[in-house]
């Protein structure tokens, strides 16, 4: 299932306790979309977030679908200014993501 979605060109790096999180605007939604693994190298103080996701979702099957189908992959750029996909969320999403761990 290819749920990649087009985002504007309005892209920006948000700080959250001195920690970065890329953003996309989605000029359609007129939503934010957060990088799931900035979300979460924040939230969890981790120091390999993608680790850290990865192993989450193989112990959490309901996580893992949660996140494998609602969440997009968005073109944000890298800590080496290459373009990537990332998966991404939108607030409430990252919100219910967060609840389905508690």
């Amino acid at each position: 299932m290819d749920n990649s979605k087009e985002f504007a060109e309005q892209k920006q790096i948000q700080l959250f306790e001195d920690k970065r999180i890329r953003t996309a605007w989605d000029e359609d939604a007129e939503e934010w979309y957060f990088s799931v693994v900035d979300v979460v190298a924040t939230l969890a103080c981790s120091t390999n977030p993608t680790d850290y996701l990865k192993k989450m979702r193989k112990r959490d099957e309901l996580l893992s679908n949660y996140i494998g189908t609602n969440c997009p992959r968005v073109a944000m750029k890298t800590s080496t200014g290459k373009m990537r996909m990332t998966l991404a969320a939108n607030t409430e999403q990252i919100l219910r993501s967060c609840s389905k761990k508690s």
